[in-house]
């Protein structure tokens, strides 16, 4: 058999598969929530479900052109790939501004959006800087590194400004934590200088930023509470104050968290677990006191945004309209929905949720096909990315092991956070919904994530470093 047909044969035909469903049900919606009746035809390039079938095909040019290179490419240009992006990020900087940010590299309608593409050059040369074979993933120079890969061209799109891509950034860091790269050896020699403190090299020390993460993530959860006062349904008149709430599950969690370690690690992870909860509990203090004093320099609709996500606030028919009108439009579809092209909240005539083929994409599909047809689509979204995972697991390659788990975080990050934005369960950041939202360069990009990926495993046999 020959080299080129056993690459067709070793291509993942149900990641391919379930990628190319989600792009066609992506075009539906987006022909469905753009309706014209005067330009009822979808090839009307004019209308915007034409350009998003003009784009589709362009990304599966693009796709199969990146399945004829041969994928020890994509490796040695990461490199230039990676500094290319980067002069992208710089050049966009200088462009006209659209929409309050310059994140539009192009002339009038048609143009690309770099930050979309820069990830596919972040990821391919962090996968390739960790698979190097003369690093040490615990050493600091290398920590450092990896690091400087993303941060670069995070500043710059913060610079554009561009907060939703800015956060999915973030998803690179958990990517080298499943390679052995992690804070934990820093962090333990600053804590070290604290006089009195030795902190050993334990298994508290070994997970020490994931366990505290989820110290200060639980310590803030609970401080939500502590104005408010808690009542109990079968104590009528019994009022205990929030903060005694709050100080009451500290305890708990507390308490829990040693008897867990005691099972475990040794004496020496319960002493280590104990100043981690004290850490935790200290930095929790030091964000809720630099909070209260550092929300009164944000601007006016970050400190809107945050109070209507907190629930601090309500203005259901104000600042927080689009995800108020959003999750109408979800709730409305019921259990089987009102039919396609029968959407009546997030229509584009109606406006109701503006945005609805871009941002808010996941409206319309749950509204026009309800309970049942939205446990389809997040079961098509869960099935690709453990397909990406179980892709990953599988390799000998580090560098395509590496690159497989970023496609699966990236794309992770825009599904829960566009679905979540959507039901009320995340801020309104304005991430696309990755296949689905109408728009050229995110299908490009995606597109191209994924036959990158596709071709890599396509060559699992041969790529060995």
């Amino acid at each position: 058999m020959r080299q080129d047909e056993k690459i067709i044969s070793n291509i993942d035909w149900p990641l391919l598969g379930v990628f190319l469903l989600l792009m066609l049900m992506g075009l539906a919606t987006v022909y469905s929530v753009a309706y014209n009746p005067e330009h009822p035809n979808i090839f009307d390039f004019s209308q915007k479900y034409g350009k998003q079938l003009v784009w589709l095909f362009v990304s599966l040019f693009l796709g199969l052109l990146v399945l004829l290179i041969d994928a020890d490419i994509y490796r040695k240009f990461a490199t230039p790939i990676y500094l290319f992006t980067l002069v992208l990020l710089v050049i966009v900087l200088f462009m006209p501004s659209k929409n309050g940010a310059r994140a539009w590299l192009g002339i009038g309608t048609l143009g690309i959006q770099p930050a979309e593409f820069a990830k596919i050059g972040t990821a391919l040369l962090l996968a390739r800087y960790i698979s190097s074979v003369n690093i040490k993933l615990q050493n600091l120079n290398t920590v450092l590194v990896a690091n400087a890969i993303i941060l670069v061209p995070m500043v710059l799109i913060l610079l554009q400004p561009d907060a939703g891509t800015f956060v999915v950034y973030t998803s690179f860091l958990f990517v080298m934590y499943r390679e052995g790269i992690t804070y934990d050896p820093l962090v333990l020699k600053l804590i070290n200088l604290i006089p009195g403190i030795k902190f050993k090299q334990t298994w508290v020390g070994s997970h020490f930023i994931p366990i505290l993460f989820a110290v200060v993530f639980l310590c803030l959860t609970t401080l939500l509470v502590s104005n408010n006062v808690i009542t109990f349904d079968f104590l009528p008149g019994v009022e205990i104050p929030g903060i005694v709430g709050v100080l009451l599950t500290l305890v708990v969690i507390s308490i829990f968290g040693l008897y867990i370690v005691r099972y475990i690690g040794s004496r020496r992870d319960r002493k280590n677990a104990l100043v981690v909860i004290i850490i935790g509990f200290s930095l929790c203090s030091l964000i809720s006191l630099g909070t209260n004093y550092g929300f009164q320099s944000l601007a006016k609709h970050q400190k809107e945004r945050i109070e209507l996500f907190l629930g601090l606030r309500e203005d259901p028919d104000g600042d927080d309209y689009n995800r108020n009108r959003a999750m109408a439009a979800v709730g409305s579809g019921g259990l089987l929905g009102k039919g396609y092209n029968k959407a009546s909240v997030s229509s584009v005539e109606t406006n109701h949720v503006p945005e609805s083929e871009t941002d808010f994409i996941f409206c319309p599909y749950a509204e026009e096909w309800g309970f049942l047809g939205t446990f389809v689509f997040v079961g098509l979204y869960m099935f690709m990315l453990f397909r990406v995972i179980m892709i990953a697991e599988r390799q000998r390659s580090r560098f395509v092991r590496v690159y497989a788990y970023t496609v699966a975080m990236i794309l992770f990050y825009h599904f829960a956070v566009n679905v979540g934005m959507d039901i009320g369960f995340a801020p309104v950041i304005g991430i696309p919904l990755p296949f689905f939202s109408y728009g050229g360069s995110s299908m490009m990009s995606f597109s191209m994530f994924m036959f990158i990926l596709l071709r890599l495993d396509s060559q699992r046999s041969y790529i060995l470093q």
